[in-house]
């Protein structure tokens, strides 16, 4: 029986002062606002239609799964993340969802599109695990099978830290793992200049 792939997009209700904080604390509450809405924005139009899998667009905190039309115009299915740590979240949607392979993204990595999200697909093919490392020492995305058994690896993760990934993949000793490209999450005002220089199409430092 084939079984349905499944991407979650994980999304915070884009409240001034309520998203992005270090980015903020950088470029202020407004820039930051602006950004992260743009954004998930952005990834949810490029992701949310494809026929390749089915979106899910995990909203906290939870009066915001009012409906996703208050958020960002897509067509995902709606579901809460529920209480706790990243961890705890992203453990909560891998064992709720149904039958199938799973991929997880977060909205802050502007160089996320459906061509990594599908190669993630491709690999859990082989893998009991995918992840797709940020140049901070976290992950952009995490991938898992499900089958035959799910193992969750992020008990004692220390997240938002440079070990976010090392620790989750002590977790998984013995589990088939893949990797994708390393990309850069943007956290802080110095994760955003390089986009805007990109964007603007200036020239990057000694060029």
């Amino acid at each position: 029986m084939s079984l349905r792939n499944r991407l979650v997009v994980m999304a915070r209700a884009p409240r001034i002062g309520r998203v992005k904080r270090r980015l903020a604390a950088d470029v202020g509450a407004l820039a930051a606002w602006r950004f992260y809405r743009l954004t998930a924005g952005r990834l949810l139009h490029r992701v949310s239609g494809d026929p390749r899998w089915e979106t899910w667009l995990a909203v906290t905190p939870e009066p915001a799964r009012a409906g996703p039309r208050g958020l960002w115009s897509c067509s995902a299915r709606l579901v809460g993340q529920g209480r706790g740590d990243l961890g705890a979240r992203m453990g909560r949607l891998l064992t709720v969802l149904p039958p199938g392979p799973v991929v997880i993204v977060g909205t802050d990595v502007p160089e996320l599109g459906p061509d990594q999200v599908a190669r993630a697909f491709r690999k859990l093919d082989d893998a009991d695990w995918v992840f797709g490392p940020a140049a901070d020492g976290g992950y952009w995305l995490v991938g898992a099978r499900r089958r035959p058994a799910l193992k969750l690896p992020f008990s004692g993760v220390r997240w938002s830290t440079p070990h976010a990934l090392a620790d989750t993949l002590a977790n998984l000793r013995g589990q088939r793992l893949a990797f994708l490209e390393v990309l850069r999450d943007v956290d802080r005002g110095a994760d955003l200049a390089p986009i805007v220089r990109r964007s603007s199409g200036a020239p990057a430092d000694g060029a």
